[in-house]
């Protein structure tokens, strides 16, 4: 009986072979792969086409429904917008997302936070792009996630110079550990070799524009939202531990750094060991994380961020 199977197991491993191997070439490039080609799948499994897709609004959410909301005709192209950059991953760094975590998601919902928390008027859009797309200037904030593996080429990070000097504002969030900071520094080194980050003191306005962040700089850091919530609960082996620890040596501690061009103004600011995003992203999912995370860690942190950013 065995040997007369054989054949069939045979077959069927192939045939489960070519499927994933399909299903891989279809999805280069999508959520945990290497930020490739023109397709994405979000964590959703929700396909994203840069060919023919070029707003957040466009792609289906995948936590909870996102708000919507109008501004007054004629001033579109007068809103602050969330401009997320598509990039690709190199082979360091050890994160495991990529450009397209927590997308669509958190960049409507901190959106709409932003335009319901400030005198911001903000686009109910989104956007998202690469940085050699010219349109870049169009946009004086954008934002990278899980830059850990953030992989430039020198045109790249030419334009990303030329766009930070002219007055641009880049907010990296959601890497963890010294493995990924160390070669999102490397990266950014390409961009400015004669600057370095700074850590910015919770004294720094940036703490203190829409909200007082009257806090340590380690009550302001999220993680994850199943991480999250472990730390939450006294039964649980991770009771208080708000940091991702699986990320490796270095995890623990929250940093915001910030490089600065020759007139004190912040050019870029990291987040470091903070995942932002899944606060803004997952903020209607649980009321738990909703509560302690999302209201007063990552959307206070997130708007001050952008309200310093586009008044500075």
């Amino acid at each position: 009986m065995m040997r007369q199977r054989k054949p069939l197991l045979v077959a069927l491993a192939v045939l489960f072979a070519v499927v994933c191997a399909a299903q891989f070439r279809g999805r280069r490039g999508g959520w945990g792969g290497s930020g490739e080609g023109p397709i994405h799948y979000t964590e959703g499994n929700v396909l994203v086409d840069e060919r023919t897709m070029q707003t957040a609004r466009e792609v289906a959410s995948h936590s909870t429904d996102v708000p919507m909301w109008t501004n007054a005709a004629g001033f579109e192209k007068d809103a602050f917008t969330f401009c997320r950059i598509f990039f690709r991953n190199g082979p360091y760094g050890g994160s495991r997302g990529t450009c397209i975590t927590d997308f669509p998601d958190s960049d409507l919902n901190l959106s709409f936070r932003l335009q319901q928390m400030t005198s911001l008027v903000v686009s109910p859009h989104g956007r998202f792009l690469r940085l050699k797309n010219p349109e870049l200037y169009d946009y004086p904030w954008i934002y990278m996630v899980e830059p850990g593996r953030l992989l430039l080429d020198d045109e790249e990070a030419t334009i990303l110079r030329k766009y930070l000097l002219n007055g641009g504002f880049l907010m990296a969030d959601d890497f963890w550990g010294d493995v990924q900071w160390e070669n999102f520094y490397e990266q950014l080194k390409k961009v400015f070799p004669e600057r370095e980050f700074v850590e910015l003191p919770m004294e720094h306005p940036v703490f203190h524009m829409v909200f007082d962040l009257n806090v340590p700089k380690q009550k302001l850091q999220t993680a994850n939202m199943m991480q999250a919530l472990r730390s939450l609960y006294p039964n649980s082996g991770d009771y208080g531990v708000t940091w991702e620890w699986y990320n490796g040596e270095g995890s623990e501690e929250m940093h915001v750094r910030a490089m600065l061009d020759d007139k004190g103004r912040i050019m870029v600011i990291a987040t470091h060991n903070c995942d932002n995003g899944d606060g803004w992203e997952r903020e209607g999912q649980n009321d738990d994380f909703f509560h302690a995370f999302s209201e007063k860690r990552a959307f206070p942190l997130g708007i001050n961020i952008i309200f310093y950013a586009m008044t500075h």
